[in-house]
């Protein structure tokens, strides 16, 4: 974080701790499926038919279940965090956390997995866009990045911990259920410490008056408090002036660049295959070979995931020492390079995994470890940091959930499909435990590569450098019709 301003940092970073925890159970929730899917599969309560396991694609669609209702939620609640105000949404949504974390530790069947997947899904949704958004509107300017990032930071932190918790419970009897119930935690953190915050200095100039903005304003630390109450305001009028609905606005010409700039920007997020890395990474392994040999195969499948966490975590705490002083776009351009080297690793390896043998489990160990690093520089949270900066003030809740709704569904559409797509793409390949046959994904990872080629032209042509901008300025560059990349 720059040093050459004053702000209430201890105040500011207890803010943005608090809320990313709603980014923490979003990692959480979604990564704690990645071993709990492997006792699910087997576990006889849930199996159906008389089968042995679960079928592909009833565990596809519990993984994904999960990224649908996320999909919903973000599309759906952005005009009532816009109404509502940031805060209480929050607070709406660890409620629904820790009521889901119940419901799917009691869950007795698939049906109610899937119900329960669905309504966590919809609290991630709603998170996954109002955290980044509460972080930016309440954070001085020159640590917005890195005070965003810590979003991204808590979300790594959440996936890390569910690998651990999923190690930990991989030997329990239905451990998955102790798996899900441990989201509880973080819920009630959450809940708590969001009444004891403030709401935005920028939705509260727009709905509660300009009195109530300057003291959460005060309350920060803001150093330049005049001249951003005096850019929330005029932004506001010049909006109030030419349209008069949020969705109208969200479509008007000036507004369209935003627009293309947060869908185009998730879109690529998702499609470069990060979320098969993160929900599958055991089921990766053991295609691999991990655990093949032992006694302890759910347990051997999941260890290797540890790691893939911690990188996780400790490369997302080097992106937010480098957002504000290497800007978005060098990283962008750094990190979507990288994983498409990791991706052609990954496709090269699984699809001749007949001439290199046991070398498999380590050149998928050694890609996914070179990949998660790579994308948590770059597109983990810069992708959310900039949904959160080129939307206009008064439609910005609005602007985010649609950006998110679009990374919700595109990350449905791979959850869904990454074992289908293997299957059509380069079949099937011998289980290294020698029984029966594993889906061989090395056909996915080519085309998310492919991909992630695409999307280094998109962040050249149209990704806008917003490093030391108010979120005010950014706004009036758009307003003024200028180009993106001209900013």
């Amino acid at each position: 974080m720059a040093k050459n301003k004053s702000y209430n940092r201890a105040y500011v970073i207890l803010i943005a701790a608090i809320a990313a925890f709603g980014g923490l159970l979003f990692g959480f929730d979604t990564g704690v499926i990645s071993g709990a899917l492997l006792l699910i599969k087997d576990d006889p309560a849930l199996v159906i038919n008389g089968m042995e396991q679960l079928p592909e694609r009833t565990q596809e669609w519990i993984v994904s279940i999960t990224v649908l209702g996320a999909a919903v939620g973000a599309l759906g609640s952005g005009r009532i965090t816009d109404k509502l105000g940031r805060k209480k949404v929050l607070i709406i949504i660890a409620f629904v956390f820790a009521l889901g974390s119940v419901g799917l530790a009691a869950a007795n069947s698939v049906a109610a997995l899937i119900i329960w997947r669905l309504i966590i899904g919809l609290a991630i949704g709603v998170a996954s866009y109002t955290v980044p958004l509460y972080i930016s509107e309440i954070s001085p300017t020159h640590v917005r990045g890195a005070l965003v990032s810590i979003n991204q930071l808590a979300i790594t932190v959440g996936i890390f911990a569910s690998y651990l918790v999923d190690l930990g419970f991989a030997n329990y009897p239905e451990g998955w259920r102790w798996m899900f119930l441990v989201g509880l935690v973080p819920s009630l953190i959450l809940f708590i410490g969001m009444f004891f915050l403030p709401d935005t200095p920028r939705w509260l100039m727009s709905f509660k008056g300009e009195d109530k903005a300057r003291k959460v304003l005060d309350r920060v630390g803001e150093t330049n408090k005049e001249e951003v109450l005096q850019q929330i305001k005029t932004n506001i009028e010049k909006e109030t002036r030419q349209q008069q609905s949020s969705w109208s606005i969200l479509t008007a010409k000036w507004v369209r660049p935003t627009l293309i700039i947060g869908v185009g920007i998730m879109i690529f997020q998702q499609f470069v295959g990060i979320n098969t890395i993160i929900y599958y990474s055991p089921t990766i392994f053991e295609m691999a070979g991990f655990g093949a040999d032992s006694a302890n195969a759910v347990y051997d499948a999941i260890l290797p995931s540890l790691p893939i966490g911690a990188v996780n975590v400790i490369f997302t705490i080097v992106s937010i020492y480098l957002v504000d002083r290497w800007g978005r776009k060098p990283l962008l351009y750094l990190g979507m390079i990288g994983m498409v080297v990791a991706l052609v690793a990954l496709g090269i390896g699984f699809t001749f995994h007949d001439s290199i043998g046991g070398a498999l489990k380590w050149i998928s160990f050694v890609s996914m470890i070179i990949y998660i690093p790579f994308f948590a520089i770059s597109l983990g949270p810069i992708a959310w940091l900039l949904i959160s900066e080129v939307y206009p003030t008064k439609i910005r809740g609005l602007g985010m959930s649609l950006a998110t709704m679009v990374n919700w569904a595109a990350n449905f559409l791979i959850a869904n499909t990454f074992l289908s797509l293997g299957k059509v793409t380069t079949g099937q390949m011998a289980n290294p435990a020698g029984e029966g046959m594993l889906v061989n994904p090395g056909g996915a990872f080519f085309i998310y590569a492919a991909i992630g080629i695409l999307g280094l032209i998109f962040v050249y042509s149209y990704i806008p450098e917003t490093k030391g901008h108010s979120l005010e300025k950014i706004e009036e560059h758009f307003l003024a019709g200028k180009h993106p990349k001209d900013l």
